[in-house]
């Protein structure tokens, strides 16, 4: 089965090629040409092909739309960008001044009658009529980051945000706005995937106001059979011919402590605690101080940034680790690599032979197809080396901030509290802990405890607890904020169950414990996962499984391949799915998608894709809050 991933790569390429398929070994030189995009196309694009793939597809030049552009009017020009007025103008205004030899326009979502029509009269007034080749919709207003992971977009997610729904003062055309939105790019998703999925969301909230909109969208292209995106060759060549994929709607606030959580696993960890953005993450290096002598002026620090990608076999195979396995793992790579290189060194060595003696020609002989081996293997030991190399400058990264701030103390009391076990040392401990964590860490742990007991604290010790928030220099507007919510939600329904395993303490590795290791382990808790279900992923479980759950069971169901839609929570379709999407109106995160993973490892022949309006990691989520708990 095609994954979203290769799905959305392909349409690209096609793009790029001017909307042909693009066979792979054919011998000609590829069209040289531009390509043109916006920051949307340009946030699509770069998770997916790495300017070397684009040079291979003949891209000479990948510019910005709206960046100063010298004319080249004997190359051809692909242009990828959202139908906005401004681009618009722009790209009429490129038509008037004969920058290119054609244009080929491609619109990442649907653009409107009207625009086309401004488009056309621009052509006509520059006589640049002919020169406009195609023009087409390509349906792609979605971010893909992983084989089954996908966000909207990351331009203008603002306007998207958990702050943007749920704010108090909300008017309803800004809510439809927001949900046009979201709306658009899931459809895109399902174009690009080709399939109609069948929709099931919780009712009274913005999940359910985008799966109305979206069944009513999904439906009105069907209806319009000759124009349809879902008939001819996408179906026969679509993964789900047989079987259409199950599309849960989650809303946000049916769990806010997750996104609050300290994550132990590897990817989790690195968006919680560094910059890492669309499978980029941007590291500044620390330069010795020691060796700078007295009064100069401190080293400017490096930036550097690092591309973790599917092409990358350690991340791929450890970003779902345990950090202190990533630790070891890294470690063991080095080693592995040391002794390779040994070996090549040896060979050189051996190869400086004298001497006549029988023995030394067979040996030469012999080393002689080694040495070659050897020789050859050299590109793939260097990229060896750099995936080395990167991920022990990444993980010592995180390994610091996991130091200085106690992140395994926070995550095993956080995964406490959430199981809702004994707690071997008071919460007021830990808040009032100088050394424990910076404000933004209590201020978390401290929500996540709020939002999980079932007894919301007296208000004396509330009291209590505020004051050691703000002593520990905590700003309590989330808390405003999560107390409102707690009030709302408790007439709605009772509050999240967490799963009621817990993480078991190992003792630490032996090997990262050793001197000779990269990563100094010591006093860092080597905590194991055990797999137990978020909220979203027993969500997904009971409606992929067709499972009876109160949580559940009031779902609403959506076909939008029946003639008439009704209102219904009961499902047609009794058999559990073999594919799903989860997709969470609101925000996620990388913890989630990871339960998700774990989940669906289990079940042979199944698979999951996890969406969400935005990423964001527990700073980017404290701040939303924060905005919405101000006075």
């Amino acid at each position: 089965a095609a994954s979203i991933r290769e799905r959305q790569t392909v349409a690209l390429k096609r793009m790029l090629n001017f909307n042909v398929p693009h066979i792979k070994n054919s011998t000609g030189e590829p069209v040289w040409k531009v390509l043109i995009y916006d920051r949307f196309g340009q946030d699509i694009i770069s998770p997916l092909l790495s300017v070397k793939e684009l040079r291979d597809m003949g891209i000479t030049l990948h510019l910005l739309l709206h960046s100063d552009r010298d004319p080249i009017p004997d190359v051809p020009a692909v242009y990828f960008v959202m139908p906005t007025e401004e681009n618009i103008d722009r790209m009429c205004q490129d038509l008037r001044n004969q920058l290119y030899e054609s244009y080929y326009l491609n619109f990442i979502s649907a653009i409107s009658r009207s625009k086309l029509e401004d488009i056309a009269n621009a052509a006509l007034a520059a006589s640049a009529v002919t020169q406009v080749a195609k023009v087409f919709d390509q349906y792609l207003n979605f971010i893909t980051l992983e084989d089954d992971m996908f966000v909207l977009c990351n331009q203008n997610k603002e306007l998207v945000s958990y702050r943007a729904i749920n704010r108090p003062d909300i008017t309803d055309t800004e809510m439809e706005t927001v949900m046009d939105t979201i709306v658009d790019s899931l459809f895109c998703f399902f174009v690009t995937l080709g399939a109609v999925p069948i929709i099931r969301c919780s009712r009274g909230t913005a999940a359910e106001m985008v799966a109305v909109k979206l069944d009513k969208k999904l439906r009105e292209n069907l209806r319009d059979a000759r124009n349809s995106l879902f008939t001819g060759d996408t179906l026969g060549a679509g993964q789900f011919s047989f079987q259409r994929p199950l599309l849960v709607l989650v809303d946000r606030n049916i769990d806010l402590a997750t996104p609050l959580h300290h994550t132990w696993t590897y990817q989790a960890l690195v968006h919680d605690v560094l910059d890492f953005h669309l499978n980029r993450v941007n590291l500044e290096e620390s330069s010795g101080v020691e060796n700078s002598p007295a009064g100069a002026r401190p080293k400017r620090k490096n930036k550097k940034s690092y591309d973790l990608t599917p092409v990358d076999k350690f991340w791929q195979k450890h970003k779902g680790s345990p950090f202190p396995e990533v630790a070891e793992s890294v470690q063991q790579e080095l080693e592995s690599y040391r002794a390779q290189e040994d070996e090549v060194k040896r060979l050189k060595s051996i190869m400086g032979l004298e001497g006549e003696d029988e023995g030394a020609i067979s040996m030469l002989s012999d080393n002689t197809a080694k040495l070659t081996s050897a020789v050859s293997s050299l590109p793939e030991l260097l990229e060896k080396k750099r995936l080395i190399d990167l991920h022990t400058n990444v993980a010592t990264a995180v390994l610091e901030h996991i130091k200085a701030r106690k992140l395994d103390v926070y995550f095993e009391y956080e995964e406490k509290i959430m199981s809702k076990t004994t707690l071997d040392k008071s919460l007021l401990d830990i808040i009032s802990d100088p050394d424990a964590g910076t404000p933004e860490d209590k201020m978390r742990l401290f929500l996540i405890y709020y939002i999980s007991t079932q007894q919301a604290p007296s208000e004396a010790d509330l009291e209590q607890y505020k004051k050691a928030l703000t002593d520990a220099g905590c700003n309590l507007n989330p808390l405003q904020y999560i107390k409102q919510w707690k009030a709302f939600t408790k007439m709605a329904s009772a509050p999240a169950s967490y799963g009621s395993t817990t993480t078991k303490p190992m003792g630490l590795l032996s090997r990262v414990m050793n001197t000779g290791s990269q990563f100094v382990m010591e006093g860092v808790k080597n905590l194991v996962l055990k797999q137990q279900n978020l909220p979203v992923t027993r969500i997904l479980d009971n409606l992929m499984e067709m499972k009876s759950n109160p949580e559940t069971d009031d779902y609403r169901y959506f076909d939008p391949k029946m003639l008439r839609g009704n209102d219904s929570s009961v499902p047609r379709n009794k058999n559990p799915f073999q594919e799903a999407i989860v997709f969470v109106v609101g925000g996620g995160n990388y913890i989630e998608y990871q339960n998700l993973v774990d989940y669906i490892k289990g079940k042979q022949g199944k698979h999951i894709l996890y969406g969400c309006s935005e990423l964001f990691n527990a700073t980017q989520f404290i701040k939303q809050l924060s905005q919405l708990g101000q006075k």
